[in-house]
Order: structure tokens, then sequence, then C-alpha cells
């Protein structure tokens, strides 16, 4: 191995039922480097990473890391982070229940003389790291107290603190605001001086350029190729990755605009959930997409809740087509003609052991009543419907969903909801952690359902696809609407009446 390289990867070839997920695959991480591993979902990044982790037992291939002689094969995360590998998850695996301290040392807890954990040590250690990365948190408080962001910022504190050699973040920048990315950037820099190598998966190409050195791009599972930074601009990133020329996604709205019809579908006044938001009134027409904007923590989400029943209202008073309703579960709301694709697909969308058919069916099976099972032709007919619409790849109508790519799972859930052929659809960050060609089929499937008369909230973290997709933007600051935005909006419009909560 070559002085600089940390981590080689050779040939790796792995296969799941029906589907080569890597064929032949090389990587070669140096020291001190940020190396962005790109492509679609279901190009093989996640698996190329379980590979390496020890979470997927690979059929062909080496592995080789700097350091260890001959080639290694890890039999699981631990064995891996004893090698000096260290991951960070899309979707945090740490243990809310337990303080931070606690899950800063899970598996690796100081100890006593006597073999007991040493938790006043604990403590002072997880203060101190808490302090070299400047995050404001109390490490004898449990996790869950704290935001999605700060929870993920704490996963790759235990990971930097392990002494890792090669440090693996799988779209860590997903559920933090501008401010926390910097702050991650920043440390990822700090981590390259001292020569850790990283790897990098994300899907925002604005992140990859602003702070990485290379690229290795992957497609269907083989590799495309491994660029300098400098020699690969984004259109021939996009191209590398999609397999083909592709435009900008800027033109996706169908020119004149979509016709917005003059019936409320939604008519919220006054509608408030203590302690997560303040009362607001939002319209919402047929044919319209309504986006909901602010920075992490504003409210979008809560505000979508609350509409839906997910929280409870508890002021004001909501009119579904005109008619004044009360809903106390999501059930009445789907009763109702609503539907609602959640922001954390892992907790509250799939179901993993489930197969991609069980999971399209489910909300309309809700709808139906435990006592009139929709038929198994049906259920099949309904599912194939969805899965050609839809292009989610998958080996069988029967395979587990959980054995999908992250957007091939979002779009399986999106196929659950328009099965039940709603009026309204809250679609919340339905493109986060998916690669660009999928963002750019739901970002286009959101103006077609519009333009069959439905109403939509689209809420996401990424104000240009909202640029492309709403029709009006509603402003969120910490749990109040402070303004709404109608025609040409501008990003720079969105940013001020963000900062300024400008009403105009």
């Amino acid at each position: 191995m070559e002085d600089n390289v940390v981590l080689t990867m050779r040939g790796i070839t792995m296969t799941f039922p029906g589907v080569k997920a890597l064929d032949k695959v090389d990587f070669t991480l140096r020291k001190g480097e940020i190396h962005a591993l790109m492509g679609e979902n279901g190009a093989g990044k996640s698996t190329l990473i379980k590979c390496l982790t020890g979470v997927n037992d690979f059929e062909a291939g080496e592995i080789h890391v700097a350091g260890i002689e001959g080639p290694i094969r890890n039999r699981n995360t631990l064995d891996a982070q004893k090698k000096g590998i260290s991951t960070v998850y899309q979707e945090i695996n740490l243990c809310p229940n337990l303080s931070v301290a606690e899950n800063l040392f899970i598996g690796r807890e100081p100890r006593t003389k006597l073999g007991t954990i040493n938790r006043r040590e604990m403590v002072v250690r997880a203060r101190k790291l808490m302090e070299d990365l400047k995050l404001p948190v109390d490490v004898t408080t449990n996790l869950e107290e704290y935001s999605l962001a700060l929870q993920q910022m704490i996963a790759i504190a235990r990971a930097v603190d392990m002494d890792c050699k090669v440090l693996i973040l799988d779209e860590p920048t997903s559920s933090l605001d501008d401010s926390e990315v910097e702050k991650l950037f920043t440390l990822m820099r700090e981590l390259r001086a001292k020569g850790v190598g990283i790897v990098f998966v994300t899907h925002f190409l604005e992140q990859v350029y602003a702070v990485c050195d290379r690229i290795t791009v992957l497609r269907n599972g083989t590799l495309v190729g491994e660029y300098p930074i400098a020699e690969l601009p984004r259109v021939k990133l996009i191209a590398a990755m999609m397999g083909k020329d592709f435009d900008d996604l800027a033109a996706i709205k169908p020119e004149g605009g979509v016709h917005i019809g003059t019936e409320d579908l939604i008519d919220a006044k006054g509608l408030s959930h203590a302690g997560k938001i303040k009362p607001f009134d939002l319209e919402l027409k047929r044919g319209e997409v309504i986006g909901l904007t602010g920075l992490l923590g504003s409210g979008r989400s809560e505000l979508a809740r609350a509409i839906y029943g997910a929280d409870k209202a508890q002021t004001g008073t909501l009119k579904v087509k005109g008619q004044e309703v009360r809903i106390k579960h999501p059930i009445d709301a789907m009763n109702l003609g609503m539907g609602m694709l959640p922001d954390d697909r892992k907790a509250e969308g799939i179901i993993g052991d489930l197969s991609v058919r069980e999971n399209i069916i489910l909300a309309m099976q809700a709808k139906r009543g435990i006592l009139k099972l929709i038929p198994m032709k049906e259920q099949e007919e309904i599912a194939d419907k969805f899965i050609k619409l839809l292009q989610i790849k998958t080996a069988s109508r029967e395979t587990p969903i959980k054995q999908l790519s992250g957007g091939n799972q979002q779009k399986v859930i999106i196929g659950r909801w328009l099965a039940t052929d709603p009026d309204f659809l809250i679609l919340d960050e339905p493109t986060r952690g998916i690669d660009i060609g999928t963002k750019t089929e739901i970002q286009k499937l959101v103006i077609q359902l519009a333009q069959q008369g439905k109403g939509l909230i689209f809420i996401s973290s990424e104000i240009e696809e909202m640029l492309r997709t709403c029709n009006r933007m509603a402003v969120l600051r910490d749990g109040e609407k402070v303004g709404e935005l109608s025609g040409d909006i501008t990003q720079e419009q969105v940013m001020k009446t963000i900062a300024g909560g400008d009403k105009k």
C-alpha cells in the first residue's frame, strides 16, 4: 500500500436476492483527504460502506487498511472500530433513553479498579469532548431531550473520539441547518489536517464542492470513476451519476403554470399546538402546492402535523372542503381524503420486514378497516401499478422493503398514499437523503398531482427545490408563521423573510 493511502478496496462484489448490489468495485482513500462517494440511490454506496464495516459479508474482493498486515474482513461494526474505521449513519443509531455521556462511550466505558463503570470519569471526558467541539450540551441529560441536529453532532463526536483513521459520514448533514453544517465542515477540515481519511456520502452537490478533495462515482453497483474535484464540474458529475447528459433541474413547472381552482381544500384558522406551533392561518386550494420553509426547528413539520391531526390542535378551527371538522386521529384525516408522508421514513414510514406490496397497501387497508381485507389479486395489481408508475427499483413486489435503497423506500411510501387517492397530501422532506435523479422524479410528480387537482403541502430544507415546485410559500420562524410569498419568488426574498419576519 502506498504511504499516503489509508484504505483500499479492490474488486468488491456482493449480491442481494435478484440484484447485483456491487460488481467488482474499487475504492481508494488517502490520508488527510475528504473523499465524496456519490451515486443515485441503489448505486451501491451504502452497500460498499456496509461491506467495509462488517454489516454485509461480501462475496469477492479485498480490503486493506494502513498499518494492518494483509487483507481484512470485519465481522461487525465493533470489529471495524477496533481497526480505526468509524461510521456515522444518516439515521442516528444511538440510544435516546441514555445520557449523552453514556451514548458517547457505549461499549468502551472507562472502568474503575474494581471493573465497574467509572461514571465520574465518563462525564468529565464527555464534557471535555463537547467543549472541544463547541457543542452546547449537558452530557448528563438524556439524548432524547436534544434536537435531531444535535443528536447527529453527538454521533459524529462519538466517532471522532475513537481515534479513527477512516471516518465514514453517511448523509450526516440531512438534519443539520446551515450553521451546523459549517461547524461540521470545520471539524472535518481539522480532522483532514490531522491525517484522517474521511468518506463523505451526501446528495447535496454544493456541500461536495465546498469541502471535498476527490469524488468516486458509482452507478448500478459498478464503478464509474474516481476524479479530483477540480476536474469534475457539476454537470459532468450529474451525467456520471445518471449515465446520461442531464440538463439542469430548473424548468419542471409546466409552461403557463398550474391551474389553481377556487375550492378551498383546507382552511385553517388559528390552529396551534402548545409548545410547538403558535396560532396560524393557512388556506390551500385545489391544484395548489404550498411550501413550508424556515430554519430547522422553525415549526414546519409541527404546522403540517397540526392540520393532519398527528398532533392534536389545541386552538382554532379547520375546514376541509368547506365543512368544519374535528380531527382526533390520523385515520379521521385519511377518511377526509388527506395523506401525510412523514419526514422520518425509518421511524414513521416503512415497516422494514414487510414486503413492498404490503407497505404500499397499508394506508388503503387502514381506510377500509381490518374486517374488509383487500383481496390478494387487488393488492398485487395496486403494488404493480405504483412500482411501474414511480419506477421503484425492486427485485419483486414481495421483496422486503428494508432491502431497497432509501430513495426507493421513499417512493414506496409515496405510492402508499397515492393508492388512497387523496385530495390533499402533505410531503414532509420527501427528497431528503435521496439522489438527484429521484429528486427530480418526485418534484415532477408533485407538479403532476397538482395538475390533477390535488392540493399539496411541500416541506423541504432545500429552498431551491421549493422554488421549482411551489406556487406559494409560508415562512416560519420559532414556531410562528411570519410571512407568505407568492408569484415569482426568489431565494433572496425567502431568506429575508426568515431573517426579518417580513409579512409583506
